[in-house]
């Protein structure tokens, strides 16, 4: 059995798709559910997404795992026999590792011999996005699964293979994107004063973001703003820039906070436009709400721990990532906990990041005890 899991992911691994664009990788998620078929197999849930319906006899709880699909647009510089063969996409956050876990529980389901409930398998589309939980969420298809309790797992680089990491309270941060467009006036290079170039304000806005940072992520007020892509003019060295645009990713402890950093922003946006003579627009992208956790669920994830003899970490504070598993916590009672992928791992979304499969063995034990203490106790009783 762990050898067809292992083949799977490393199939998987190969064969990466974006964001939105997993049609294949669903349908080889299919056909490896074929082994085991469900119950009931739900295809094009909020895009490519998929749910594997696993039904006993009687009505009873309804759990529902959930991986994600979809890799990202990074170049692989690994050169095992199994790497991504589309240029510059690759499996860089482990949801090759995830969804075989996730595929794999489909052998143990069909041993069991509960006599009620549910279990659902959810393969996600566009976690990257940060749009594939909320248009699960949404989809009518999903709303008729009415799961009781929603679980997910995430690899963790620099924590001891097969940890399991703990959080209380929130899992993982708020996260939002913003796009910031500057629109001034182009002049001849050797008359900036006949135009209005937006170089101060890009300057400025930097420099007064940056004073908005709050790095310490143990802070109740921890806010971080990343620049990641900054453009102004053009390469035409007898033109003085009339435009320019900078795009940040903001992170926060909770919505609550991200709501007070939008309104910070705001006025730091305005006033520097008006001193600078620029007109401003702004686009804000790619949400990510706190991923919350239920405090019965983690109950059931640090018993589930202690029933496999695993090392717990339990971490006092959310995680920096974002995670669009916040959208399924809105609407249910759910949880996420870690899995150490070692120490020495490369970290997620580097170019020489691979998911250890040493650990799906481990991810697989959690997510059936935590089923058993909700399914099977329940069934034996009855």
């Amino acid at each position: 059995m762990l050898e067809k899991i292992r083949a799977l992911r490393k199939e998987l691994h190969q064969h990466p798709e974006l964001s939105g664009e997993e049609i294949v990788t669903a349908q080889r998620i299919k056909n490896f559910l074929a082994h085991n078929p469900p119950s009931e197999l739900i295809e094009g849930i909020g895009g490519y997404g998929l749910a594997a319906i696993y039904s006993f006899d009687k009505e009873g709880p309804v759990i529902l795992v959930r991986c994600e699909l979809d890799a990202l647009p990074i170049e692989e510089s690994n050169l095992f026999e199994y790497r991504s063969k589309k240029n510059g996409i690759s499996h860089k956050c482990g949801h090759d590792g995830h969804m075989a876990m996730v595929a794999g529980l489909s052998y143990w389901i069909k041993e069991q011999t509960f006599n009620k409930g549910k279990i659902i398998l959810l393969f996600q589309p566009a976690e990257e996005t940060g749009k594939g939980a909320k248009a699960i969420i949404e989809d009518e298809k999903f709303k008729k699964l009415k799961p009781d309790y929603v679980f997910a797992l995430h690899n963790i680089p620099g924590e001891p293979l097969n940890t399991i990491i703990r959080v209380q309270n929130n899992f993982s941060s708020t996260v939002q994107s913003l796009g910031i467009f500057l629109k001034g006036k182009e002049s001849h290079a050797s008359e900036p004063e006949n135009g209005v170039n937006p170089a101060l304000a890009i300057a400025d806005i930097i420099k007064q973001f940056y004073l908005l940072n709050i790095s310490n992520p143990e802070k109740l007020n921890f806010t971080l703003l990343t620049p990641v892509h900054i453009k102004m003019g053009q390469v035409a060295y007898g033109i003085s820039a009339g435009s320019g645009e900078l795009h940040f990713t903001l992170r926060t402890r909770d919505e609550e906070h991200m709501e007070k950093l939008k309104s910070a922003i705001n006025i730091v946006l305005t006033k520097t436009c008006q001193l600078h003579h620029l007109e401003l627009e702004t686009g804000w992208f790619d949400y990510f709400p706190t991923s919350k956790n239920d405090p019965f669920c983690n109950e059931l994830i640090q018993k589930a721990a202690e029933m496999n003899n695993l090392r717990i970490h339990n971490k006092a504070y959310p995680y920096k990532f974002g995670e669009d598993f916040g959208w399924f916590s809105k609407h249910y009672k759910s949880a996420m906990f870690g899995l150490g992928s070692g120490e020495l791992s490369p970290a997620l979304h580097n170019p020489d990041y691979d998911f250890p499969e040493e650990i799906i063995p481990t991810g697989m034990a959690m997510f059936t005890s935590i089923i058993e203490q909700i399914i099977g106790i329940k069934s034996h009783e009855d």
